[in-house]
């Protein structure tokens, strides 16, 4: 074994993984190299690679990479002063790199960066970088008005840029491609990035006009293109759905369970009209439940390598915005022979568990079947039946009832077993945006999940994860749907966070089990504190995804977890239908494991970037539209709760959801700091805090529809609560009296992966809001 074979060993296995650190022996395992004198021979050559730079010692006393120098690969996050960060490892900081460092990248470009410094922890400073080369551009085209100036530099004219992290650039349209008219919205191909030569604009050419600035709807429309979602039905694609039969035939009922003589039922919202999922639930004689969930077998109409197939793997999920469904499946499906309607005899997917009274699944089948509707029910009928025992629809659908009954006691024992094993249940306020025939919203209304949302969001938690366990340990390729166990050092964060509260917490960071973050949950349930202890939770986690290893469901508590039950909406539930058909036919053996294995990895992590596309247009839309509407209340005043509080201001949500900023210098009757430890702002001289949680009276001071910004001034700060909490030092201000802005927002932990915005969504974004799908917060739409 020689010194410098050894060294070059040792090195290559750091830099397969680059972010984490090794103990001796795990080094020694890695290698294969055991005994006393390999362990001495690999710490010897461990002191060489350190003396070399090539390796660093951590605080911990293990080894790492030294990737100061070492090119890495990460996306770029640009901030409107000019700088950036780039996010290389969900589990380290992101590295900042400053204005004259970035090599012209924008905003969600992959990039390759050099470590420049690495973090100091004695200094609180992260690791800088410096941009060395773009691989992959995020912007391919623009939307935006088209417009002439004279400040054109020669083009035929300009697109108005609205998105925010583009509005710091101007866009040339060249006089090649289309000659558009002021005053319509196009799409131009970028064919010149910002570069050295011109840092603040970029060149392109009109492909598309979408329409006029004052055609109704063309706000949403805009964010649309610009988040590249497919928009339109190719017409061969629509053809091909259009030559679908409407009626199920006796050919395609062969080698299905016929399941027409049980009582099936689809819950859903009023509106909406890709119904997806029916069920059943009736008391055995041994006094378990059996629970069905019957799902449309939508894989049997999209077949593997057709147009429809394609068009649904391109999109990979249906779109939902304010007023409008940019549906995975062309409508003549998904609310057609695919939809459960009521009477209707459809092909369907189920799956049968036999559930005990301690809410575990204890026998299930999975198979094709045929079915039939008895009945199109609400959440609000259901709810009427089950919370209001409102005596009309009790009788209207009387024969229902004992049958609902029976599906309120099955919930409740699957609500408290998921409780037992440490689900953790964020509650989160969501909204239903109300707009007149002209796009214009008119109100704001909060959704109120009764025991019908959450009874059918229990329903289909169990059926997604009976698929998952049965083919899991059928040791057969699949899709799953994770939520991986946060990364230690985050949790260790967290846990010091709790500290400043008082709260005590029992638990291995490095080794967490949700039930830890479910008693922080109830430790502050109803207090002061307990908002910010959400948020700070919520930042911990990490981001859920589709992949094809069963890695769990921290969120859930579930050890598998699947989407089976919505393929109308999301192409991984249809492909999981096609695997199941796939080994329902041919047996799960190495011929059959064979034809998909390969596959699946790409297919989930292209899901994962559609449904993040996804998540971001209807957040962008989300935003605007709430803008739109406050900008008809400037000057009144509303009752609000502060959000977040951060080095320059305060967001503020109302009771409606809608969030603005109250920002550090309309914070004129002091001098207020900010104080990190406990997220809070406080007055220097008046002691007034401001803390996550707190009631506050506000007033609409600006709004910025283009930008979706609205802007709060507190209404009397003298009622502001005092506290004693002081700044470690005074390098935290947050200069009121006209002070700086100390920094763009960054947000740091979206909902992720719950009908409710709990778990799964991207953990980056906190002050966002999930819309309902079509009308129906479906219980299933982000588990």
């Amino acid at each position: 074994m020689e010194d410098n074979s050894l060294k070059q060993e040792l090195h290559a296995v750091l830099q397969k993984f680059p972010n984490r650190e090794f103990s001796v022996e795990e080094l020694a395992d890695e290698l294969g190299y055991h005994g006393a004198n390999a362990f001495k021979l690999i710490v010897q050559s461990l002191a060489v690679l350190e003396r070399e730079k090539t390796v660093m010692v951590t605080e911990t006393g293990n080894f790492k990479l030294n990737v100061q120098g070492e090119t890495i690969e990460g996306t770029f996050h640009a901030n409107p002063k000019g700088f950036g960060f780039v996010n290389y490892d969900e589990n380290l900081e992101d590295a900042f790199i400053a204005p004259d460092n970035t090599l012209q990248a924008m905003n969600g470009d992959t990039v390759q960066i050099e470590i420049i410094r690495r973090a100091d922890q004695n200094s609180g400073k992260g690791p800088e970088g410096k941009v060395v080369n773009i691989v992959e551009r995020n912007y391919e085209q623009v939307v935006g008005e088209f417009t002439r100036t004279d400040d054109d530099h020669g083009y035929v004219g300009q697109v108005k840029l609205k998105e925010k992290k583009l509005i710091n650039y101007k866009f040339y349209v060249t006089g090649v491609g289309l000659k558009p008219t002021p005053g319509e919205v196009i799409t131009a191909e970028i064919t010149e990035y910002p570069n050295a030569d011109h840092p603040d604009y970029m060149v392109g050419i009109a492909k598309e006009v979408i329409g006029s600035v004052d055609d109704p709807g063309i706000d949403i429309l805009q964010i649309v293109y610009a988040h590249d979602i497919p928009a339109q039905f190719p017409e061969d694609v629509l053809q091909e759905a259009d030559a679908i039969p409407e009626e199920i035939s006796e050919e395609e009922k062969q080698g299905r369970e016929d399941i027409t003589d049980q009582t099936l039922v689809t819950i859903d919202g009023e509106s909406s009209k890709d119904l997806d999922d029916a069920v059943t639930v009736w008391k055995l004689p041994n006094g378990n439940y059996h629970l069905g969930v019957h799902i449309a077998d939508v894989s049997h109409y999209v077949k593997p390598g057709s147009l429809l197939d394609e068009e649904a793997y391109k999109r990979g999920t249906s779109v939902y915005l304010t007023d409008r469904v940019i549906p995975m499946l062309p409508r003549r499906l998904s609310n057609g022979i695919c939809s459960l309607n009521e009477g209707e005899l459809r092909l369907c997917m189920s799956c049968d568990m036999e559930i005990n009274p301690a809410g575990n699944v204890v026998d299930h089948r999975i198979h094709p079947s045929v079915m039939r509707s008895k009945a199109r029910m609400t959440y609000k009928a259901v709810n009427d039946i089950l919370e209001a025992h409102d005596e009309n629809t009790m009788e209207r659908y009387k024969d229902l009832v004992p049958m609902f009954e029976k599906m309120g006691e099955l919930h409740k024992i699957l609500y408290k077993q998921r409780r037992r094993r440490g689900a953790i249940d964020f509650d989160d306020n969501e909204s239903e945006i109300i707009v007149d025939e002209t796009g214009h919203p008119i109100d704001i209304k909060l959704r109120v999940r009764g025991t019908a949302e959450r009874m059918i969001e229990s329903f289909m938690l169990a059926a997604n994860e009976t698929v998952a366990e049965h083919y899991c340990k059928a040791h057969a390729p699949f899709i799953y749907r994770v939520h991986e166990t946060p990364d230690g050092e985050r949790v260790k964060n967290f846990f010091e966070f709790l500290t400043a509260f008082g709260v005590e917490v029992k638990g291995d960071p490095d080794h967490l089990k949700p039930k830890v973050l479910q008693n922080v949950l109830k430790k502050v349930a109803g207090k002061p504190e307990e908002p910010a202890v959400s948020v700070m939770m919520l930042r911990s986690l990490k981001q859920a995804r589709y992949t094809d290893q069963p890695l769990g469901h921290f969120g859930l508590g579930a050890e598998f977890y699947t989407h089976f039950t919505s393929p109308i909406r999301r192409y991984p539930d249809t492909t999981v239908h096609r695997l199941i058909h796939h080994y329902e036919d041919n047996g799960i053996n190495k011929e059959s494991k064979a034809k998909y294995a390969g596959l699946l990895e790409e297919i989930s992590d292209h899901s994962s970037k559609a449904e993040r596309r996804s998540i971001d247009a209807e957040r962008d839309t989300d935003a605007m539209k709430k803008a739109e509407y406050m900008a008809d209340h400037i000057g009144e005043e509303f009752d609000a709760t502060v959000s977040s509080v951060l080095k320059f201001g305060m967001f503020i949500e109302l009771e409606n959801t809608v969030e603005g900023l109250v920002h550090i210098s309309r914070m004129k009757d002091d001098y207020y700091e900010y104080i990190e430890k406990y997220l809070a702002l406080v007055g220097r001289n008046t002691h007034r805090t401001y803390r996550i949680g707190q009631p506050v009276r506000v007033k609409v001071v600006n709004v910025d529809v283009d930008q979706s910004a609205v802007d709060f001034d507190i209404v009397n700060p003298e009622d502001t609560p005092m506290s004693k909490l002081k700044p470690e030092s005074h390098s935290n201000g947050a200069h009121g009296r006209g002070g700086r802005n100390n920094g763009g927002r960054r947000n740091n932990n979206r909902r992720n992966d719950n009908k409710n915005g709990k778990f799964g969504r991207n953990n980056n974004n906190r002050h966002s809001r999930n819309n309902n799908r079509n009308g129906r917060n479906h219980s299933n739409s982000k588990h």
